[in-house]
C-alpha cells in the first residue's frame, strides 16, 4: 500500500482543490446543478452545502461538490 498519491494531477482524497464552475441549470428539487467549467466541460453537481443557488452563479467545485459561492472565497 502506498504511502502518499503517485497521480501527477493529484487526487479527489488528498487534494485541496476546487475548480471555479458557472451553474447553467438547476434541479433544486434533486439539489443538483448543471455546472460550466473553464474550458467548457459540464458536470452535474450538488448543491446543498452552498447555499441558495441561481442560474449564472460562480461556484467553488470540489469532488462534484459545490463547497461555496466563488464570490465568497475572496472576501
Amino acid at each position: 500500500m502506498s504511502e502518499s498519491c503517485d497521480s501527477p494531477a493529484g487526487c479527489i482524497t488528498c487534494g485541496d482543490v476546487a475548480v471555479e464552475m458557472t451553474v447553467m441549470t438547476l434541479d433544486e428539487g434533486l439539489g443538483l446543478a448543471v455546472c460550466e467549467g473553464a474550458g467548457g466541460a459540464r458536470q452535474s453537481v450538488e448543491i446543498a452545502l452552498a447555499g441558495p443557488v441561481s442560474v449564472g452563479d460562480r461556484l467553488l467545485v470540489h469532488a462534484g461538490t459545490a463547497i461555496g459561492h466563488a464570490a465568497e472565497a475572496i472576501r
